[in-house]
């Protein structure tokens, strides 16, 4: 029998978190091992229990979801932990510094049960970014804005098939969709990405998003061009 999926809920209303335990303790491949009120007691709690997911929100008063994701991230110890981010608005201006502070994603509040399920499933899986249109016109509407990309040097690394791979990937594509664009197997798509991250020192796909887009390496709608 497989491990079940470890998740930590954190948010400052104690209904909200306990209207979150429900959902997911209705599932047999998940465990909440625990719950925290602030940023604090989130950062705390990982490192004790070292959860596979933790649902974030990220306005909370004194350590907030930003700089909890922020320590999170920072922590070696942690490497393994996905966090996503809970926001009451999907286009919350905290949510894409969250992204680039090492976020997996972010997921609405008011998103449906079985969403929430297969969010974090995602999450733990890494397989795709959380909301992927969602999450993708996020990061357009914020990347945007950035006045001048700079082309980072760890793309050098990257061959060009690799290159090809991460576009699609900060288009928000899954590694099926991918595979089946560049006619490649699922299993050899989810190798060149794997390989991607490994190259580029990042975490997950969202930080292939991120740097795809503040790299220059694409630009917001080029893919319905």
């Amino acid at each position: 029998m497989n491990a079940k999926i470890k998740v930590l809920v954190v948010d400052d209303q104690r209904l909200v978190r306990a209207g979150f335990r429900s959902i997911l303790e209705d599932e047999d491949d998940f465990e909440v091992v625990g719950e925290a009120a602030d940023g604090e007691e989130a950062v705390g709690a990982c490192r004790a229990l070292h959860p596979d997911v933790v649902l974030l929100d990220i306005r909370m008063p004194g350590v907030d979801g930003l700089e909890a994701a922020r320590r999170i991230a920072a922590d070696p110890r942690l490497d393994r932990v996905k966090v996503v981010i809970l926001t009451t608005f999907d286009l919350d201006d905290y949510v894409y510094g969250a992204l680039r502070a090492g976020a997996t994603g972010f997921l609405v509040k008011d998103t449906e049960p079985e969403e929430l399920v297969r969010a974090v499933r995602v999450a733990h899986r890494g397989d795709a970014l959380i909301s992927p249109s969602v999450t993708r016109r996020l990061i357009a509407e914020f990347a945007g804005r950035v006045k001048a990309p700079v082309t980072s040097p760890r793309l050098n690394a990257l061959t060009a098939r690799e290159r090809e791979v991460m576009e699609l990937v900060a288009a928000g594509l899954t590694n099926d969709e991918i595979a089946a664009r560049l006619v490649l197997s699922p299993a050899t798509s989810k190798t060149h990405v794997s390989r991607i991250m490994t190259k580029l020192a990042v975490r997950d796909r969202s930080q292939l998003v991120i740097l795809a887009y503040e790299s220059g390496m694409v630009r917001p709608g080029w893919l319905s061009e």
